[in-house]
């Protein structure tokens, strides 16, 4: 695997937008897979100690995935995901919103929009993520959001390598 893989993570305020590029030493197709498979999802999604537990997933226009970020303390946080747009192998798109345990969403949310591409033999995915609040957006920030996403990053990284390993 190689190292110094390129890993932006920006803040635009004013936008209420995440941008977040991240390039991978795998075949985009195995990436694609682990962005859009529950079980590869549960397997690098949650940053540690906590796990991810999908409940149900129907990755399709329309469809959804439900899942929780389960604690060390088996506390549950509850997370509903709609897909809006799918283009297989480079593109969709999700609203993200949290909800409880019934899938009662708990506005307001966010549209995350994926793009995939190769270059030179790795995989960059680019993520946008625009909040419907600033409010919401600043919590997330403060709850430690890149910090997590830079280690659910670090989970699929080796995941990634464990599967290419496989091929």
């Amino acid at each position: 695997m190689t190292t110094n893989l390129l890993f932006d993570f920006t803040v635009d305020k004013a936008a209420k937008t995440v941008y977040i590029t991240r390039e991978f030493d795998a075949e985009l197709s195995l990436v694609w897979d682990a962005f859009t498979t529950k079980e590869l999802l549960d397997q690098w999604v949650a940053p540690k100690p906590f796990v991810s537990k999908t409940k149900h997933m129907n990755f399709e226009v329309g469809g959804r995935r439900f899942y929780a970020m389960v604690g060390p303390d088996g506390q549950e946080g509850w997370i509903l995901q709609e897909y809006t747009s799918i283009t297989p192998k480079t593109h969709f798109k999700m609203f993200n919103v949290f909800a409880d345990k019934d899938e009662n969403p708990q506005p307001p949310g966010s549209e995350w929009d994926f793009n995939f591409s190769e270059q030179e033999g790795k995989t960059i995915v680019n993520i946008t993520i625009y909040n419907e609040s600033l409010a919401r957006m600043e919590r997330m920030i403060e709850m430690g959001f890149k910090e997590g996403y830079a280690a659910s990053i670090q989970n699929l990284e080796e995941l990634l390598g464990s599967l290419s390993q496989k091929r």
